[in-house]
């Protein structure tokens, strides 16, 4: 599993190695990685012109060590100072010793900067580290702008400078990178959106921190899903597989019915029951689903339940749901109207699936806002309906209401921003959560295994809700390898 930190915990971490180590040792261990990483960049360093932006600060002392090291591999490397009373004293002068140039800020230095970033083959981003706050300052803003506008390949230094460490937010001009090189540990940002989208890839360089065990943000991987996945025993029946509910759909959205009962009979469960107005057109595309017209406390045994998505404005099916003492997935319309205070009272497990836009009106806040600082949104709304919250869009997170590590997904493709496709996201958790997942594993499960799957099915094309859900077992086979 990946994980993140916050920068509290890693500069903690940070000091306790540097109290065991020589002075200087750690920053040497970063440089040494931070080299190895743009000399994989360049191919042939010898040669090759490489621009450092180099602020106040270790951040800035790693680009200067690392260029030290280019340099003496043959390298043409200019550093250019924001902070020339401010630069680290001895990165500078190894950079100095290895034949490095400087250019100091003052009159004529934008000019400079923007000639030398031009003509360059790999531009060094060091102007700010995983402290920095706000966007950059109006007097580093202009060297991002050029080494956006040019050729060269941008690697940043521990996080692009200009966006939020902890949060992922990014609150002004920003570097965008190529390749984000970190230390130690992912930072938040690097996973979530904005912030994420200016990391370009990641190279994570192990620096010897010892770590807690809880962490800021956990990633799963293959083998975290193939070890929650549900399987079936020798004496397994459909009951004991679990029973998912799906009270979904409307006259006017059948599809969204049958679009979550596609995913849930993907999702582990033994058998999927339906209640709702889309019978038929559920029955007619998947014929082994139970149907009841009875309504969900009366449908029969289950689970879990899944309700929502095409509900329209039915609030009964969504109310008798909430009532139920099982794991209840609620989604779309089904989060407009159910109430907050019978979701803070529910005992059984509720996991709620809003997109950013339902995430918002939850909240009072704009769509802007969530998709601006989505940690602190997921985890607000987490604790607001003392639920499990499953977060939609470019990064799906999942947080507990009790706290602990929020789940980033990574999989996904963007070709997945489609109609129906939440539905089928929806049945295929509410399957997990019958299976006997908790929430948050159900959640972050069903997101991993619905973002393969999207990924399997687009290839690179456009894609429909439906070719998402059949492309869920290929996601399921290739997760168990």
């Amino acid at each position: 599993m990946r994980t993140a930190y916050s920068v509290e915990t890693v500069r903690t971490a940070e000091r306790e190695l540097m109290a065991r180590l020589p002075e200087g040792a750690l920053m040497q261990r970063a440089a040494a990685g931070l080299a190895a990483a743009c000399a994989d960049v360049l191919g042939r360093v010898y040669g090759s012109r490489v621009v450092l932006l180099v602020g106040s600060g270790d951040n800035g002392g790693d680009a200067l060590y690392a260029g030290a090291r280019l340099a003496r591999r043959g390298a043409g490397v200019t550093a250019l100072l924001l902070a020339p009373e401010r630069t680290h004293a001895g990165g500078l002068a190894a950079l100095r010793r290895a034949g490095g140039g400087t250019v100091a800020g003052g009159d004529g230095f934008l000019g400079t900067a923007r000639e030398l970033i031009r003509r360059a083959d790999l531009v060094v981003d060091g102007i700010v580290g995983i402290g920095g706050k706000g966007g950059l300052r109006p007097d580093a803003a202009p060297l991002a702008e050029f080494a956006a506008d040019s050729r060269a390949v941008v690697v940043a230094v521990d996080l692009p400078s200009g966006v939020e460490a902890d949060t992922g937010e990014v609150r002004g001009p920003a570097v965008r990178a190529d390749l984000t090189v970190t230390f130690g540990t992912h930072k938040p940002g690097l996973l979530i959106d904005p912030a994420r989208e200016y990391a370009g890839s990641v190279r994570l360089v192990d620096i010897g921190l010892d770590l807690p065990d809880t962490a800021e943000l956990e990633a799963l991987q293959h083998v975290d899903v193939a070890a929650r996945l549900p399987a079936p025993g020798a004496e397994s029946d459909k009951y004991r597989r679990g029973v998912v509910g799906i009270a979904a759909g409307s006259a006017r959205y059948p599809g969204a019915a049958v679009l979550a009962v596609s995913g849930a009979l993907r999702g582990g469960a033994g058998a999927v029951r339906y209640v709702g107005p889309a019978a038929d057109a559920v029955i007619s595309r998947f014929p082994e689903t139970l149907v009841s017209d009875l309504g969900p406390a009366r449908a029969g045994r289950v689970q879990a339940w899944v309700v929502g998505p095409g509900a329209g404005d039915d609030a009964s099916a969504v109310a008798e749901v909430l009532e139920a003492e099982v794991p209840v997935l609620v989604d779309a319309d089904g989060l407009r109207l159910a109430d907050r205070d019978t979701v803070r009272g529910r005992t059984a497990p509720t996991l709620l699936t809003p997109h950013a836009g339902e995430a918002a009106a939850l909240l009072g806040v704009s769509r802007e806002s969530v998709e601006g600082a989505r940690l602190a949104s997921v985890r607000e709304l987490a604790a607001r309906y003392g639920a499990t919250v499953l977060l939609k869009g470019s990064t799906t997170l999942v947080a507990d209401p009790g706290g602990g590590a929020v789940r980033v997904n990574p999989t996904g493709t963007a070709w997945l921003a489609t109609a129906g496709s939440g539905d089928v996201l929806s049945g295929l958790a509410g399957s997990l959560l019958a299976s006997g997942l908790s929430a948050l594993d159900a959640g972050s499960v069903g997101a991993y295994l619905h973002g393969l799957a999207g990924r399997l099915a687009a290839e690179g094309a456009p894609v429909g809700a439906h070719d998402v859900a059949e492309a869920v077992r290929d996601a399921w086979r290739d997760v168990m390898g």
